[in-house]
């Protein structure tokens, strides 16, 4: 495979150095990059050639000037704060490149809608980073599951808690106008995830919404997933607290589904698979994209009790759980 070239929209971004690594280590180049911050000091470790600009203007007119060269760009790479995905993606698409996007990809099913349109207009592809389906344990699972029994119901509980300070809700990630709240800044890939290992989602109901932390029930084809999100330290367990700030944990059937490691690559893989043909493409996205959707405009309730996360107890009034797990 000949060397692509590629933008990066989001530099200064924490995300943006694994997509630069990924490239790089692929044998690839990333010839310019945009970000509004000028706090981009780890392109000098991972892509020293790139031109850099802090103005769209600049960044999309040298880009589009790259176009009529002999070194075209190929690929757009967008890690910018997520109500900025659907204008860069569609920049990247006016440019006559596939875009490659972090998630969540867009807020809504008429925002994929819309990028649908523009892929056909312009012929070119969007893709969405959904790294989990690349993480060796989450593969190992599907795998398992798949030789089971199908009419088998598994019984799951999704929990992830990454503390975070008090700067959190006063950037861009703590207004959910630009982060479409916890559940899409946080959440996104774990429900994608869910659905490619278990299967189409069959039921989904919201127990508990807040700035900080979100929970629920998810019945998929094959699970019932009992889920909990949160950026709230109090929620820690309390052997952690103080020697690490995230906690990641999925039990199927009781056993724990061990994948806290193994990150480090996985946006290689995505990068490895879209430059093969085989990225998660719009398609793929509809799933995560409709249920966080679905998750933000939903009003609390409990109508399936047992279904609510055991560190939801105490938290979500409901006559059912007074007792429960006492």
């Amino acid at each position: 495979m000949s060397a692509k070239q590629f933008a990066l929209i989001g530099a200064a971004g924490y995300i943006a150095p694994r997509h630069m690594k990924a490239i790089k280590d692929l044998g690839h180049s990333v010839a310019v990059a945009y970000d509004v911050n000028d706090s981009v000091g780890v392109i000098d470790s991972i892509s020293p050639q790139s031109e850099f600009f802090t103005e769209f203007e600049r960044f999309e007119e040298y880009a589009h000037r790259l176009q009529r060269s002999r070194t075209p760009l190929d690929y757009v790479s967008v890690c910018s704060p997520n109500y900025l995905h659907e204008a860069h993606i569609a920049a990247g698409l006016r440019m006559g490149c596939d875009v490659i996007c972090e998630k969540p990809l867009v807020p809504s099913l008429t925002a994929l809608e819309r990028l649908a349109e523009l892929e056909h207009i312009h012929g070119r592809r969007v893709f969405n980073v959904l790294q989990l389906r690349h993480h060796p344990t989450i593969l190992a699972l599907k795998k398992k599951i798949r030789q089971l029994p199908e009419q088998r119901k598994h019984q799951v509980e999704l929990t992830y808690i990454t503390a975070r300070g008090r700067w959190y809700l006063e950037s861009w990630k703590g207004d959910p106008r630009k982060s479409f709240g916890v559940v899409s800044n946080i959440g996104v890939h774990f429900f994608d995830m869910l659905r490619f290992v278990f299967g189409e989602l069959q039921f989904s109901e919201v127990h508990f919404k807040s700035d900080v932390k979100a929970a629920g029930y998810l019945e998929y084809q094959r699970a019932c997933v009992p889920w909990m999100l949160s950026i709230d330290a109090n929620d820690l367990p309390a052997q952690l607290v103080g020697k690490q700030t995230t906690f990641r944990s999925i039990t199927c059937d009781g056993e724990q589904v061990e994948f806290s490691d193994g990150f480090n690559e996985l946006h290689k893989a995505t990068y490895q698979q879209i430059l093969a043909g085989r990225g998660c493409g719009l398609e793929e996205a509809r799933h995560s994209v409709e249920l966080i959707e679905q998750i933000r405009s939903s009003k609390p309730m409990v109508k399936h009790p047992t279904g609510v996360h055991p560190l939801m107890q105490g938290v979500i009034e409901h006559p059912e759980l007074r007792n429960w797990g006492k």
